[in-house]
């Protein structure tokens, strides 16, 4: 350990600790709601707090914008961070790793479950169209894919997946206020672990709010956050199917 692992907020000079924060109070804009706002930043430990901004939700609502100082740091040495190990690869050589490797295409499905309708995410990774200059799923001559769409009950998808013979299940989370994105994530593992087909398909989770960690929790094999391109998606897709067949066979050399 040195001392440039150990880190704070940086604002206007290094390791200074200023750090901005936002929140909504349920309280009417005026005086009182500026002063309960700065002394809530100040049970929270920070410092030298200031109100810069403050805006009407709605009655009895009001949002807040707050400068302050935190003295708290973080000690980037013991960090551990669970992350997906394959390599990425271009568009081209997952094509050609599939040919190689798998010798058939993938078949890949996925929905935005739920009640969720933020196809967004799902549209990036899946249409031919892609995100961020890489083709998406669509596009790959050795990957079929299903575009469910969105409100898909976890039934449905899973029998849709049953039914295509899928090797692998992407599925999108945007809405996640009060959890709700939990239960039905642990709802839809939990229905292919009763029906004995948990390991039939990869599983795959993605959202702007989910990390790798969030998803193996849950029971997926990994998962994708905001700015995810989909050749990463394909190269770990490609390369976690040719693990599963090699450990199917015993470690032996499928090729």
């Amino acid at each position: 350990m040195n001392n440039r692992d150990i880190i704070k907020a940086y604002g206007d000079t290094y390791n200074d600790g200023k750090v901005q924060l936002s929140f909504t109070l349920p309280i009417e804009r005026g005086f009182q709601a500026e002063e309960a706002a700065r002394i809530y930043c100040l049970k929270l430990g920070l410092k030298e707090v200031e109100v810069v901004h403050m805006k009407n939700l709605k009655e009895g609502f009001t949002f807040f914008v707050v400068y302050a100082v935190c003295d708290l740091s973080v000690d980037v040495s013991k960090i551990s961070v669970a992350k997906i190990d394959t390599e990425e690869m271009s568009y081209y050589a997952v094509n050609d790793y599939i040919i190689e490797k798998i010798k058939r295409p993938l078949t890949v499905i996925g929905a935005c479950t739920g009640s969720d309708a933020h196809t967004v995410g799902l549209d990036a990774i899946l249409n031919m169209k892609g995100y961020a200059g890489e083709y998406g799923l669509e596009r790959y001559p050795q990957i079929k894919t299903f575009n469910l769409g969105s409100q898909v009950t976890n039934e449905k998808l899973i029998n849709k997946s049953v039914e295509v013979k899928a090797d692998a299940i992407l599925v999108s989370q945007v809405v996640t206020q009060k959890n709700i994105h939990i239960k039905n994530l642990t709802e839809f593992v939990e229905i292919l672990e009763a029906e004995g087909l948990r390991d039939e398909f990869i599983l795959i989770l993605g959202g702007p709010r989910i990390s790798h960690e969030l998803a193996l929790e849950l029971g997926f094999d990994a998962g994708f956050g905001s700015g995810t391109k989909p050749n990463q998606v394909a190269s770990y897709l490609a390369q976690k199917k040719y693990d599963n067949l090699k450990e199917n066979k015993g470690g032996e050399n499928i090729e």
